[in-house]
């Protein structure tokens, strides 16, 4: 059988897939950037000892400034995304007429319509939450990243850059003088292909192409028909 074998074990593939962007761009960033620094150096005809000096100061310094910025970043997304939705909730409770007519025009470009229309309208706003979901989502085309900690992503993204972009200096910090620069070469291809390796394994799941809102409506939708649907004595 594909994919896992247990709902518990899919779940936790998930959750570390949610990271799964930082830790290849990292991974990739660092492999390349520090392979740029051994050719740079390598070219300068520069010891083994000053290639790794150069290398690592490169690593961790390229390191935390991309752990830094994507901290950053992500913590301006959220902000960003609360701002926005306190403000689509103000407009729902001052302007809730205008909200509703709103939805009702979301669900229809949807192809929802009659009886269908008017009771998925009516569960909608009848929970502010997913009323602002929606909204939030088709009206603004904003999704909530709040499953995504910035912190995990920064320290994953540290971490991910600073290993994989060891890879290359590996030959000269073992083999010392000895270390040629086509060996560090092969180190980078092995180590590019294994980060392409990796990705391919996390992502071999397939997942739902529908937006969770889409998802939601759907999920809805049978409910109601389900509780509507006429009754025989």
């Amino acid at each position: 059988m594909d994919g896992f074998s247990n709902q518990g074990t899919r779940e936790k593939h998930i959750r570390i897939g949610r990271y799964l962007k930082d830790a290849i761009y990292a991974a990739n960033d660092g492999i390349v950037t520090t392979f740029a620094v051994v050719a740079a150096t390598v070219g300068g005809a520069l010891s083994p000892a000053t290639i790794l000096i150069v290398g690592i100061a490169n690593l961790f310094a390229d390191g935390f400034s991309m752990a830094s910025s994507n901290y950053l970043g992500s913590r301006s997304e959220n902000d960003f995304y609360a701002r926005e939705e306190a403000e689509e909730r103000r407009e729902i409770e001052e302007k809730p007429g205008e909200e509703r007519a709103e939805i009702r025009g979301i669900l229809s470009r949807k192809g929802y319509e009659g009886q269908d229309l008017d009771l998925l309208l009516e569960l909608v706003v009848s929970k502010e939450q997913m009323w602002l979901d929606l909204m939030m989502g088709e009206e603004l085309g904003l999704h909530k990243s709040g499953s995504v900690s910035p912190r995990h992503s920064a320290v994953l993204t540290l971490v991910s850059f600073v290993i994989a972009g060891s890879i290359p200096l590996l030959p000269y910090l073992i083999l010392g003088k000895s270390a040629s620069f086509i060996l560090a070469a092969a180190s980078t291809g092995a180590a590019l292909f294994g980060v392409g390796a990796a990705r391919s394994w996390f992502s071999r799941i397939a997942t739902s192409t529908e937006p969770n809102g889409e998802l939601t409506m759907r999920h809805m939708t049978h409910a109601t028909t389900s509780t509507t649907a006429p009754q025989r004595s």
